[in-house]
């Protein structure tokens, strides 16, 4: 069974997953990082692939894709690194990019790779669910390799549960129709489109994403949904730590800890 399913259906909640860019702060630090996180009770982890154009990302993982394709980073080499990750961690492992460079690898060779290297799983941010239902679920099923799709407040009812019904593993509920970026609470808005969703008892689990930093906001994710993604603030401490991944986790974690 895909690692991602296998998560969800052990009933753990208050699951934390971890956003890191591959390549930044170091072009080699990608398994160290990802062996760390899981010594430290991380659930899944999502590996992003950098790009040049990341259209849903903030200035912390924009500033952080800059530095991994100056430091040489490539889909080409991320797989590399991955070869044999199976070896040494067992936690689901999701690659997060944008369509472009897949598309350039060539989706079908980017799914088999995935399952060469055991990655459960892809978020494609820019990838139409039109698109990714009639011309590349049949690949990915092929490949056991979950395409992972996201929900903003803005998203209808309709189109949620038409992904809903059409996609496997977890759905992604972006906690803001902004960037992603560090908050320090969310308000009432937010709070009334996550009761929204509860409401609607969808048949995938779901985690939240995009502004989770600190107790306040990862309590709020963790109340309406199986739990919270951390992206910019693990990035943030990451090159604050200059690539440290034990001290960036250990901060981050104490961060979630109600003082």
């Amino acid at each position: 069974m895909n690692r991602i399913n296998t998560l969800f259906q052990s009933e753990k909640k208050n699951l934390l997953s971890i956003y890191f860019c591959a390549g930044a702060p170091t072009l080699e630090g990608t398994a160290e990082v990802l062996e760390t996180l899981e010594k430290n009770q991380v659930s899944m982890v999502e590996i992003g692939i950098p790009y040049s154009d990341p259209m849903a990302d903030g200035p912390v993982i924009q500033d952080a894709a800059v530095q991994a394709l100056r430091n040489g980073m490539t889909l080409h080499t991320l797989f590399d690194q991955l070869a044999d990750i199976r070896q040494r961690v067992s936690i689901p492992l999701v690659l997060m990019g944008y369509l472009n460079p897949v598309m350039r690898f060539g989706f079908e060779n980017f799914c088999k790779r995935c399952q060469e290297c055991g990655i459960d799983g892809a978020i494609l941010p820019d990838l139409p669910f039109k698109d990714y239902h009639d011309k590349y679920k049949a690949i990915a099923d092929r490949y056991d390799v979950r395409i992972i799709m996201l929900i903003t407040p803005e998203t209808s009812d309709e189109r949620i549960r038409y992904i809903d019904d059409n996609t496997d593993g977890f759905i992604y509920m972006v906690s803001s129709a902004a960037i992603t970026g560090a908050q320090q609470s969310f308000g009432d808005a937010k709070l009334a489109y996550f009761e929204r969703i509860n409401a609607m008892n969808l048949r995938n689990p779901r985690m939240v994403g995009f502004g989770i930093s600190n107790y306040e906001t990862f309590q709020a994710a963790t109340s309406n949904a199986r739990g919270g993604i951390i992206g910019s603030r693990f990035v943030s401490l990451l090159k604050e730590y200059e690539g440290n991944t034990q001290r960036a986790i250990t901060h981050l974690k104490a961060d979630l800890i109600k003082k």
